[in-house]
């Protein structure tokens, strides 16, 4: 298991560092709000610097 989140932080670089973090401080019950909110601002990204922006905004 050790092995495995060493790779994760190596390939997901802060999100994994973030996620390890939170499994290693038994605090998993965070981990599904910080990947909301981290999807949450990827699409904010992505809505403001693309063609894609009118669609997104229209769902919310």
């Amino acid at each position: 298991m050790k092995n495995f989140f060493k790779g994760m932080v190596t390939n997901t670089g802060i999100v994994g560092e973030v996620l390890v973090f939170l499994w290693q401080r038994k605090l998993w019950w965070l981990i599904p709000m910080v990947t909301v909110l981290l999807l949450f601002g990827l699409l904010l990204i992505f809505a403001s610097s693309s063609g894609v922006a009118p669609f997104i905004y229209t769902l919310f």
